[in-house]
């Protein structure tokens, strides 16, 4: 492409958020970009093709938030989070002109990228699957749902699971994790359409819309009357409340998000903890990036599950960088279904 000047529609991130963060956070500009890495530069610029939304972005939006493992946003430049890119020039020696990779970018037309750090970007080897799973199920939420599930939650054949937001990016895929191992598996989530989800598509044995339980206690008891060996949380709250309650002996809680408590100025307690002890359950916390070096191990389980239709995968997709800030605000009242992602450019 040479080293022409060109528009770059971004999504600036305007000042910091207190409480439910809206579409008028952010704010849709057009700028101009020189489509060539500066010579003294180890960097990569990137056309954005897919980006991806994703429920922790909102704490990206707070100034005075708790402990975290990603940084704040900055008032007055672009949104990043992961999405799925093209190498347009490249002055680094990992990546050339043309390689597709997914990693993190900026909600932008084009992103430079001054000096990418190794675990930023990892190669797309496999095009014979749809590339916007690369924000999905081959991507951060896919190794997400295998790091958890395998490695935290050890999951063992009639095991009984129960996952919360269940038709989400990560949910939807521990599901179907669950039932390949062999468990009998539950999923909850806000709708009567992804409750169906979870059971056609995904194959749920048992599907419950948590929005219509005036007692998640009792739904829970309805369900597992055994009790639940693994719960793969979610959403936290009221939810982890009820789930503590109706956990075996020795079960495990793998604490992959907790969306219900995001946005709330001052989160719920949970209230019966010490089931914790008096059930010897296992309750431990854990972020993605902790399981990349088992990137290639699950892309080799997951990809003929895929090609061979044994795991489904449902996007949200949305059209245009102009609707970014609309699909990730949509995260945090349910609207998505499936993965929310958003079409930058096709290539």
């Amino acid at each position: 492409m040479g080293s022409e000047e060109v528009s770059n529609k971004q999504v600036i991130f305007k000042d910091y958020v207190v409480g439910v963060p809206k579409e008028s956070d952010m704010e849709l500009i057009t700028s101009k970009i020189i489509l060539k890495v500066p010579e003294d530069s180890t960097g990569i610029l990137l056309k954005n093709l897919y980006l991806s939304c994703d429920p922790y972005m909102s704490g990206r939006m707070r100034k005075n938030r708790g402990p975290t493992y990603v940084e704040t946003f900055q008032p007055g430049s672009p949104i990043t989070g992961f999405g799925v890119v093209k190498v347009v020039d490249s002055r680094h020696p990992n990546f050339k002109t043309g390689d597709l990779l997914w990693g993190m970018t900026g909600w932008e037309e084009y992103s430079l990228i001054s000096s990418p750090s190794p675990d930023m970007f990892f190669k797309i080897e496999h095009t014979d699957v749809p590339l916007s799973y690369y924000t999905g199920i081959l991507g951060m939420p896919g190794i997400t749902a295998y790091g958890g599930f395998y490695e935290l939650a050890s999951p063992k054949k009639g095991d009984r699971v129960y996952v919360s937001a269940a038709s989400g990016a990560v949910g939807q895929i521990v599901g179907q994790l669950a039932k390949l191992t062999g468990c009998y598996v539950v999923g909850s989530a806000g709708s009567k359409e992804k409750v169906d989800l979870l059971k056609s598509k995904f194959g749920f044995d048992e599907a419950f819309n948590y929005k219509e339980e005036e007692d998640l206690d009792a739904a829970l008891k309805r369900y597992f009357p055994e009790g639940i060996d693994i719960y793969f949380e979610n959403v936290g709250g009221k939810m982890l409340e009820a789930v503590l309650s109706n956990m075996r002996v020795k079960g495990r809680i793998a604490v992959c998000g907790m969306i219900s408590q995001y946005n709330l100025e001052q989160p719920e307690g949970v209230h019966n903890l010490f089931h914790i002890t008096t059930k010897r359950i296992r309750m431990e916390g854990f972020i993605a990036r902790e399981y990349y070096h088992l990137y290639p191990k699950y892309l080799e389980m997951i990809l003929p599950n895929i090609k061979e239709g044994k795991i489904s995968y449902v996007e949200d997709v949305a059209e245009g960088l102009e609707s970014a800030p609309s699909a990730l605000i949509g995260l945090y009242s349910g609207r998505n279904v499936g993965k929310q992602l958003v079409v930058v450019a096709r290539d």
